[in-house]
């Protein structure tokens, strides 16, 4: 019953963080703060980035850890999953390509305010739209090679297992909010782009008539 209970608090805190992160990520959150502080909305992107950071420490190290191992893949299977693991981790490289890591981290928006040349419309980020490399078959392979990476662990105990279905849960969801901005931002293009490829899978599952 003490697993249990265990298992509910660690989801109640990744809750937590989850309904933190994609409030702070909301566009109507980002709208108000930049009437209020103008171009130095800028600066808001760094801030959500070390907020997201800080949270998720909280909740990591504030949850409970119960000591239950779900499995411990031995020779050859451990093998086996730690080289899926390098592969995945390889993979991740790929749709970082076409990502401005210094837009990511804010870097590039406090460069453009310090410049003068910041655009309030922007708000935190100048968000591009991209169907080129992995974004062909997937529309978010970030997640998805982020899965794959933490899916296929060779000890898996009931704190890690619990986080991961978290994740992948939030991931998903996350992706839908993510993406009304991006159709709010790209109109029809990007409704196309989201017939024709998968969310976060790549497969595309017929759809039953």
């Amino acid at each position: 019953m003490s697993y249990l209970f265990d298992v509910l608090i660690i989801i109640l805190l990744f809750t937590f963080f989850a309904v933190s992160h994609t409030f702070l990520a909301s566009n109507k959150i980002k709208r108000l703060i930049a009437a209020r502080t103008g171009c130095r909305i800028a600066f808001y992107r760094i801030f959500y980035n070390i907020t997201s950071i800080i949270l998720f420490l909280f909740v990591y190290l504030l949850a409970p850890k119960p000591d239950v191992i779900v499995y411990d893949l031995h020779y050859p299977y451990d093998i086996i999953t730690f080289a899926v693991q390098i592969i995945s981790l390889l993979c991740f490289l790929w749709p970082l390509k076409v990502i401005n890591g210094n837009e990511f981290l804010g870097i590039s928006q406090i460069k453009r305010f310090i410049d003068n040349h910041y655009k309030i419309e922007d708000l935190d980020e100048i968000q591009d739209f991209t169907t080129t490399g992995s974004y062909k078959y997937m529309r978010h392979p970030i997640y998805f090679f982020s899965i794959v990476f933490l899916a296929f662990r060779p000890t898996m105990d009931l704190f890690y297992l619990t986080m991961l279905v978290c994740i992948i849960i939030y991931f998903y969801i996350g992706s839908i909010y993510e993406e009304r901005k991006l159709v709010e931002k790209f109109g029809e293009q990007y409704i196309e782009y989201q017939r024709r490829v998968p969310r976060i899978i790549p497969v595309k599952f017929r759809k039953a008539k």
